[in-house]
C-alpha cells in the first residue's frame, strides 16, 4: 500500500505548530485548527510543569531520578534484544488498548486517568481537526500502547523502563532533559565513550540510527514495524519519538537530523499538541467510537500481532 503524506498546513490555513498562532478567548486558547487548548491541566497547573508543588510532583521527580540513573547504553541494548523477540503475547491492537485500563503513568504531571482514556482523547481530537488523515487518527490511538510493558504478561517492567520523556543514549545527556541533574548518577555520564556531543554517532547520521532510552515508544515502534504495518513511515516516526521532548520542544540533538527527518518532525510537532493538550477528565464514549477505530486497525494491521 502506498500512502502520500500531505504537507502540514501552516500559517493561516491550519496550524498546530506554534502557540503564537493561538488566539485567547474566554480563558482558553483556540488554535487555528479548532482544537481548544486549555491553559492548565486537570490539576489546575501549567502543562509539563515539573517544578510546581502538587500531589504528583514528588512522585514524578522520583520517577525521573530513577530513570536517569538506570537508562544506560548497555541497559537499552539488552532490552532491545530481549523484547525484539516479540514472544510475550499474540493479540490484536484493541485487546492491547483494553489492557492499558489498569495503568496510570507515574511520569506524567498532567494525567491521572487510565491510559485508554488518553489514547482516545488524543485520537478523537486529531480526528476532529484532520478528518481525512485516518493514519494520524490511528497513530493517536496506538502511540502509547507500548506501555503494556507494565503488565505482568510482559514482564511487569518498572515505570522508569516504560514511560517518561525519552532521550538518546550513547552520547551526552542534553541539559534540556527534565531533571537533568539526576544523570550524574548514571555511569554513562562519566564514560568518555558516551559523554560527548556525538558519542557513538556521527553528524547528520539520521534519527533512525540513534539509540533511544528504552520504553514504550521504542517497544511500540518495534511491534508495529516487525508486524508489517502499512502505516506510513511518518506514523512510525511519531510513535518512536513522541516522548523525545528535548528534540521537538527544546530543539536539542538537531545535529543528528538528516534532511528526511525534517518533514516528519513537522508532523510530530503537530501530533504533540494533541498528545499533550487533549488530556482532560472528559470521558470518551468508548463503545461509540470503537467501530471506527477497529476499521482503521483492520486497514493498517494484521488481525493479531506478535508482542
Amino acid at each position: 500500500m502506498t500512502i502520500t503524506i500531505p504537507e502540514p498546513l501552516l500559517g493561516d490555513d491550519k496550524t498546530l505548530i506554534d502557540e503564537n498562532h493561538a488566539e485567547e478567548i474566554s480563558g482558553e486558547l483556540i488554535l487555528d485548527g479548532g482544537f481548544m487548548t486549555p491553559k492548565s491541566n486537570a490539576f489546575g497547573h501549567a502543562f509539563r510543569d515539573y517544578e510546581k508543588e502538587s500531589e504528583r510532583q514528588a512522585t514524578v521527580e522520583e520517577f525521573y531520578r530513577t530513570q536517569h540513573i538506570n537508562q544506560t547504553y548497555d541497559f537499552v541494548l539488552r532490552k532491545r534484544e530481549e523484547y525484539g523477540k516479540l514472544d510475550r503475547a499474540v493479540m490484536s491492537i484493541w485487546e492491547c488498548c483494553e489492557l492499558l485500563n489498569e495503568f496510570v503513568d507515574e511520569s506524567d504531571p498532567d494525567l491521572e486517568e487510565p491510559q485508554i482514556e488518553h489514547l482516545l482523547q488524543t485520537a478523537e481530537a486529531i480526528r476532529k481537526d484532520y478528518p481525512n488523515e485516518d493514519w494520524l487518527h490511528l497513530t493517536g490511538l496506538i502511540h502509547d500502547l507500548g506501555k503494556v510493558l507494565l503488565h505482568p504478561r510482559f514482564g511487569a517492567e518498572p515505570q522508569w523502563a516504560v514511560v517518561g520523556d525519552s532521550f538518546p543514549v550513547g552520547c551526552a545527556f542534553d541539559e534540556s532533559i527534565v531533571h537533568h541533574q539526576y544523570f550524574k548518577g548514571n555511569p554513562d555520564y562519566y564514560n568518555p565513550k558516551y559523554n560527548t556531543k556525538y558519542g557513538v554517532y556521527s553528524e547528520k547520521c539520521g534519527l533512525e540510527k540513534v539509540i533511544m532510552s528504552w520504553g514504550h515508544d521504542e517497544y511500540m515502534h518495534m511491534v508495529a514495524k516487525m508486524n508489517n504495518t502499512t502505516l506510513p513511515p511518518v506514523a512510525l516516526f511519531i510513535i518512536r519519538f513522541h516522548s523525545f521532548y528535548a528534540l521537538h520542544r527544546a530543539g536539542a540533538y538537531t545535529h543528528f537530523i538528516k534532511e528526511e527527518d525534517n518533514k516528519m518532525l513537522e508532523w510530530l510537532k503537530i501530533f504533540n499538541k494533541y498528545d499533550l493538550y487533549s488530556k482532560s477528565k472528559v470521558r470518551v464514549d468508548v463503545e461509540a467510537v470503537k467501530p471506527y477505530y477497529q476499521s482503521l486497525i483492520k486497514k493498517y494491521f494484521p488481525a493479531k500481532l506478535r508482542w
